[in-house]
């Protein structure tokens, strides 16, 4: 018998609010050891044992390496001191807490367990939608203040029955304090409604009756865990186009959700890596490989001009048991008109989405802050956030300077989050969206508002977009003038891209690639293809892309053929390609955008290799008109797959004291190659050399300054050619190459980078 031992071990990370307590009990008492667990007023697991020693390695090693699937452990110490002579192991009510968390966890997909239980016919949760434990279900979408409790989440409304409360009672259950436990009779209600809002049918019937009208071709809005999905049988074309009219949304592809992996591979190529995201508690939209031989028919009215699909598994109980009444993929897309959120209540459901929808399968249960579902892709190799949003929202990220004040950071325009600090760490909202109309500057005070309350942060320093007519811009205004908080300290947006990729490296400097498609340059122009020696708090312009025009301002991002006639020098090609590819309609319209560009009268000049993207699709007729952000970018990448690369010389050029890519020579050398070669060939050899020439010119200049670092950021930074050519020429030449893995390379990651950059200026 081995002799016994006392230990006094502290947890440190992700523990509280996740079923840490609970876990702790039942592995403690698996292993035979008396003591207790508490949660302490900082954030920390507390836990005392008593017994073998064997059986206090057992409980380390359990700790270590099998804790809860929502917990993240950071750091475990453990103090060796004499035994008290304990017998039982108890939870401890928390410090400060009255059993309850001090922090906020996200929410996640249905546990297995939880959907053993639903699939039980000896269990009281057998087939109910709303089943969850410490382990899953909701979370940040139905808490209205801290602690994180019963009492303050929507679930307060549906007081327990005694079986529930005696699971929520009971140590070993791992319902124990379960804040969303509930079930048939206790819990949130399903029903049915028709367009006019009528109740057709309830719980089991309702779910019965959604699917049947999903079958027959009926779109369907349902109530989910943080907001509203619009639904409908993605294999039929017809009913996806009846979807794309009633939404306005032509060419925007949709995400789908399908029932189990197998589903997936009917359709989609899966890696090993991407399977296991897929799969993952957290459940993200993932955009996949649809270029396959036996793509099926539907794919292209789902995914438009694509080659990728965006793909998600079910995860929640609701989706499991829909799936009992359809057999094929569905269409998952938000519920909301362009530019309006999401929809969360019955109200605005039917409102928003009147002459939309055939029926609402709606549920009681409020969502107290709406959040979308996330979207991540593999690019280079690694996982990109999309969207960082539903299921990580809000864990923190890292603020590696001591700023000494708190920063409010509101993001940009397009895609936007906000951002607090909070302990020395930043935490970042969910997904906002394109904040450029007063419902979504509504919803951006109230993220800002709830995420306030539940950290109970007091920001000194409100930080936002350099760009003077940002909705945002004017929003950190108003919080200076009156007089709320400090500021507002503007932040470039290319200087906001690299300093958020260096906070989540916990780097103090790098070169860094941003390529996107706009930010508001120091100097008024329209940056986008820079590369930047950048440290958190300052940065240099060092090379980059050189300047070229955009021929009527907004008229050439939405019709990019204007953008590719700035970039020839042939006058007769240039009015041809514009009445070819739709630009205008007709020679002498075209006539007129020429002299335009000879004139240079509204011609906004940029660097933007998102619009030089653009400017190559519209060339090799790809796409010629946008009616989303970043398609033809988009529908570039998807037309250079299989493509080979072509010889090519990147062009140079020096401007401004800076050696950068001649990106008309670069187009004009393009259009040359057209001439002879495919479509694919060409468009992979674009990407090749964008890529090519802004990774040989941040290498220049990291060599010569001795930065061992060279980093890639912004919306380009999705596209998986261009990633994985600039990665692989960094790491060729021996530096280090970073990519984002915690938050988006795209805009929804720009406020994490305000926060960085305020901070430390702040700290110097």
């Amino acid at each position: 018998m081995s002799e016994r031992r006392r230990a006094t071990v502290s947890v440190t990370g992700v523990v509280q609010g996740v079923g840490f307590r609970p876990f702790v009990y039942r592995t403690a008492t698996d292993e035979d050891l008396a003591g207790r667990v508490k949660n302490t007023g900082d954030g920390r697991v507390e836990i005392v044992l008593e017994g073998r020693e064997t059986g206090i390695e057992s409980f380390l090693s359990t700790l270590r390496t099998d804790p809860p699937p929502l917990a993240r452990i950071e750091d475990v110490t453990v103090e060796d001191s004499e035994p008290c002579g304990l017998s039982t192991f108890e939870i401890v009510a928390s410090i400060d807490s009255g059993g309850g968390s001090g922090t906020i966890p996200p929410d996640t997909a249905m546990c297995d367990a939880c959907l053993e239980d639903l699939r039980d016919p000896d269990s009281r949760f057998q087939a109910y939608w709303a089943t969850a434990c410490v382990d899953c279900g909701p979370r940040y979408t139905v808490i209205r203040a801290l602690p994180y409790d019963r009492p303050t989440t929507s679930m307060d409304a549906f007081p327990m029955c005694e079986d529930c409360r005696d699971d929520y009672e009971n140590p070993a259950d791992r319902r124990y304090h379960a804040q969303t436990i509930a079930c048939p009779s206790c819990g949130p209600t399903l029903s049915i409604l028709d367009s006019d809002g009528n109740e057709l049918a309830g719980d089991d019937d309702a779910i019965e009756q959604a699917g049947d009208r999903l079958a027959d071709g009926d779109l369907v809005a349902i109530k989910g865990i943080g907001g509203t999905h619009l639904a409908c049988d993605a294999t039929d074309s017809e009913v996806v186009e009846r979807l794309r009219e009633r939404t306005g949304r032509p060419e925007k592809p949709f995400a789908l959700m399908a029932p189990d992996m197998e589903a997936v591979e009917s359709f989609a190529k899966v890696s090993g890596d991407e399977c296991d995201a897929l799969e993952d508690t957290r459940r993200p939209i993932l955009l996949l490989d649809g270029q396959r031989d036996d793509r099926p028919d539907w794919f292209d009215t789902v995914s438009p001009g694509l080659h990728t699909v965006g793909v998600m598994l079910p995860y929640s109980g609701l989706h499991h048991l829909l799936f009992d009444h359809v057999d094929g993929p569905l269409v998952m897309t938000s519920a909301n008109m362009p530019g309006v959120p999401m929809a969360t209540d019955r109200t605005s459901i039917l409102d928003d989405l009147d002459g939309v929808i055939d029926a609402a399968l709606v549920h009681d249960r409020e969502i107290v802050m709406r959040c979308d579902d996330s979207v991540a892709r593999f690019a280079g190799g690694e996982r990109r956030f999309v969207r960082r949003s539903r299921g990580w929202v809000p864990e923190s990220l890292p603020l590696p300077v001591d700023a000494g004040r708190d920063v409010l950071a509101l993001g940009a325009e397009f895609d936007a989050t906000v951002a607090l600090t909070q302990a020395g760490e930043v935490v970042p909202s969910q997904y906002v969206g394109d904040v450029d109309n007063p419902e979504t500057v509504a919803y951006l005070r109230e993220t800002v508002s709830h995420l306030r309350d539940l950290l109970g942060t007091d920001p000194d320093v409100v930080a936002c977009d350099m760009h003077p007519d940002f909705l945002t811009t004017r929003e950190a205004r108003e919080y200076a003038e009156n007089g709320e908080i400090a500021g507002p300290a503007q932040v470039q947006h290319h200087h906001a891209h690299a300093a958020s990729l260096l906070a989540e490296h916990e780097r103090e400097r790098a070169v860094v690639i941003t390529a996107d498609g706009t930010g508001y340059g120091p100097d008024g122009s329209i940056w986008g293809g820079e590369v930047l020696d950048a440290s958190l708090a300052d940065f240099e312009r060092i090379g980059g892309l050189s300047t070229f025009s955009l021929p009527g301002g907004t008229a050439a991002i939405e019709q990019p053929a204007r953008i590719l006639a700035s970039l020839l020098d042939d006058a007769a090609r240039i009015e041809e390609l514009l009445v070819e590819r739709d630009a205008v309609g007709t020679q002498s319209e075209a006539a007129t955008v020429r002299q335009q560009i000879e004139r240079g009268v509204n011609t906004p000049s940029t660097t933007s290799a998102g619009r030089l993207l653009d400017a190559v699709s519209a060339l090799l007729g790809v796409c010629t008109e946008r009616s989303y952000e970043g398609e033809p970018a988009m529908k570039l990448e998807s037309a250079a797959v299989g493509g080979d690369v072509l010889d090519f010389e990147v062009p140079y050029d020096s401007q401004n004291g800076s050696r950068v890519v001649d990106s008309g020579q670069l187009v004009r050398d393009l259009a040359t190659l057209a001439s002879d070669h495919s479509t694919a060939d060409v468009a992979a050899t674009a990407q090749w050399a964008l890529a090519r020439g802004l990774a040989d010119l941040a290498i220049g200049v990291a060599e010569d300054a001795g930065i061992d670092a060279v980093g890639f950021t912004g919306g380009v930074a999705y596209n998986d050619a261009i990633t994985r050519t600039i990665r692989n020429r960094v790491e060729a030449a021996g530096l280090d190459f970073l990519g984002h893995d915690r938050v988006p390379p795209g805009d929804g990651g720009i406020a994490y980078g305000q926060v960085a950059v305020a901070a430390a200026r702040n700290a110097e």
